[in-house]
């Protein structure tokens, strides 16, 4: 299958590694280019974003990827098949979901939709937890617009309509240094930094459900305390990952965060929930698309944040649309392949029937979105 050829090519590139990331964009570039799809490359400063068009009218979508991935070991970066499955790091968040974005774009190159202009977005750094804009927002800032977004997040060819508001929180919590032999002398930084992680995630807004999510989680994603083995710990300082659900408030989250005991609470990343409206036109299109070539498909909601939210916030419509598979971030990521085919088919069928969607989609301009 073409899907997965193309997919192999781009995992094999290791792009957590800004040298690996440069490779591969040259790469996609090159492929699109060679098969004759109008590409831009978007200068960013220290990196770059990659647009390719095709067809042209007055609905407007975007299919949004990203090529970068969460670190992994270098076997993970030489994918391999596993009966249906594509293993490897990147195939389910998203690099089978980006080729197979690639090989619709050129399909509809080859058949242009009527009265649909769809481009292909892809970025380096949607993975990327470091304050600062991402290419995404770069772009949005510079203009970028679509009467409907697609980021093909893992979804499991189900199309997600909210996914949780990111709140990152960097917490010290100090303590009394003592010598090593004599703890009791002193007050542990990090089995007290160990409490207060405790208590974050027990808060009263941790017991909050939707319709769409169970729970808000709260993660410990990094923690680092003490200078010297022999030495009680007077500093800890954690980063902690808290998603919210839509509807909650993070000045209220981060009131009950004050509560807990640490020394100081500062949020270094905040992302607010995405919340789009599964009656939107072609919202229902996309789910009807892939309903017809995967089997059931409705609107769901997601855990993990996307770039979507960069593009809501500014008042365009925006969903996760991916294939099947599982473990993403995990050590045994893997794509369903069968799924790929019926993805790259959704994707061009409902570029194909968006065109239809013209005099209400653009009667309903700006009425899609909610951040």
């Amino acid at each position: 299958m073409d899907e997965v050829r193309l997919a192999e090519r781009l995992i094999a590139h290791d792009t957590s590694d800004p040298a690996g990331l440069a490779v591969a964009m040259d790469f996609v570039a090159g492929w699109l280019e060679g098969r004759g799809v109008d590409l831009t490359r978007h200068d960013l400063g220290d990196r770059e974003a990659l647009i390719a068009r095709a067809g042209s009218g007055a609905v407007r979508i975007i299919f949004h990827g990203h090529i970068d991935v969460v670190p992994g070991h270098p076997g993970q970066f030489a994918p391999r098949i596993d009966g249906d499955r594509l293993v490897g790091r990147g195939a389910y968040d998203m690099k089978a979901a980006l080729a197979a974005m690639m090989l619709a774009t050129a399909d509809l190159v080859d058949a242009p939709p009527e009265d649909v202009q769809v481009e292909l977005v892809i970025v380096p750094d949607e993975e990327r937890a470091q304050p600062g804009a991402n290419a995404t927002e770069m772009l949005v800032d510079r203009g970028l617009r679509a009467d409907l977004v697609v980021c093909g997040e893992p979804t499991d060819m189900q199309v997600g309509v909210q996914a949780k508001g990111v709140m990152i929180l960097a917490v010290e919590v100090e303590g009394r240094a003592a010598h090593g032999s004599t703890p009791w002398l002193g007050d542990n930084a990090v089995l007290r930094a160990l409490e207060v992680y405790r208590r974050l995630e027990s808060l009263p807004f941790t017991r909050a459900s939707t319709p769409l999510f169970p729970r808000p989680s709260v993660s410990l994603g990094r923690i680092a305390g003490g200078d010297a083995v022999n030495k009680v710990p007077d500093l800890c300082r954690m980063d902690v990952d808290v998603r919210y659900l839509p509807g909650q408030d993070p000045a209220e989250i981060l009131r009950q965060a004050g509560e807990v005991g640490a020394t100081s609470i500062e949020v270094t990343i905040s992302r607010p929930p995405a919340d789009t409206d599964p009656d939107h036109p072609l919202v229902r299109a996309l789910v009807d698309c892939g309903a017809e070539h995967h089997g059931a498909c409705t609107s769901v909601g997601r855990d993990g944040a996307s770039d979507g939210v960069s593009f809501i916030e500014a008042g365009v419509p925006a969903v996760e649309f991916g294939p099947v598979g599982a473990g993403h971030h995990g050590p045994d990521e893997y794509v369903d392949i069968p799924s790929l085919l019926s993805y790259r088919r959704s994707l061009a069928g409902f570029a194909a029937r968006a065109g239809a969607l013209a005099p209400v989609v653009c009667d309903g301009r700006d009425g899609g979105a909610r951040a």
